[in-house]
């Protein structure tokens, strides 16, 4: 069996935040918990052509704070901020508490793993050879600057009868190593055959790497 652990919940507290930061005992632990996967989704797809990454919530008292980051902030704020309002009020109803949404802004979204997957999918639907679409993302990725990418695609790939999984990776990947920062992202490409699933594995800098200590040398005795 093989035993597969989630690269950035492996790098929590080392490399990568929390996507939710706030505190809550008993039953309002699981409240937020579940109001948080639903507000998240109703986001995501409220503004799937934005591409967002990723939406960090944090709670004190009865305020939440959405911070979304994405690769086209102008669909997201919207002509004069209306966009972005109208968000405001519709998350305001459905939970009852003051809302704030700040944008961020990707510089990069060819070495955002999530944005990757997303266009992957994009491009399986759209009837693109999954090998060429898996290909030309390692290309823009590695030439965006990431120090190494694996794209995995399984399902009907290229319509075939039966379901199968096809990879491709480039340069470094230590998914071991914690203080790598390893980004991670998953979609799914809903195709005339069936769903097909596209995972990404981003090694996008060294800037968070701790220097390793130089060995010890041996003394020799005489």
């Amino acid at each position: 069996m093989g035993q597969k652990v989630h690269p950035i919940g492996f790098r929590l507290g080392v490399v990568s935040e929390w996507e939710s930061k706030w505190y809550a005992g008993g039953k309002d632990y699981a409240k937020n918990l579940h109001e948080d996967i639903a507000l998240r989704k109703y986001i995501a797809k409220k503004w799937e052509h934005a591409g967002i990454s990723r939406i960090e919530i944090e709670r004190v008292g009865h305020v939440i704070r959405f911070t979304v980051w994405t690769s086209r902030p102008g669909v997201v704020i919207g002509r004069g901020g209306a966009e972005i309002q109208v968000m405001k009020d519709d998350l305001q109803a459905k939970t009852g508490a003051k809302i704030m949404i700040n944008v961020q802004e990707i510089k990069n979204p060819d070495v955002e793993a999530q944005l990757v997957a997303v266009g992957v999918a994009s491009a399986l639907e759209r009837r693109v050879s999954f090998r060429r679409a898996m290909k030309q993302s390692i290309f823009r990725a590695m030439k965006g600057g990431a120090k190494g990418i694996k794209i995995s695609t399984a399902g009907r790939l290229g319509g075939a009868e039966i379901a199968r999984t096809e990879w491709y990776n480039e340069g470094q990947l230590p998914l071991s190593t914690i203080r790598a920062d390893i980004d991670y992202g998953f979609a799914e490409a809903r195709t005339m055959y069936g769903v097909i699933g596209v995972k990404v594995w981003i090694f996008r800098d060294k800037a968070n790497e701790r220097p390793a200590q130089a060995p010890r040398q041996s003394r020799k005795r005489g």
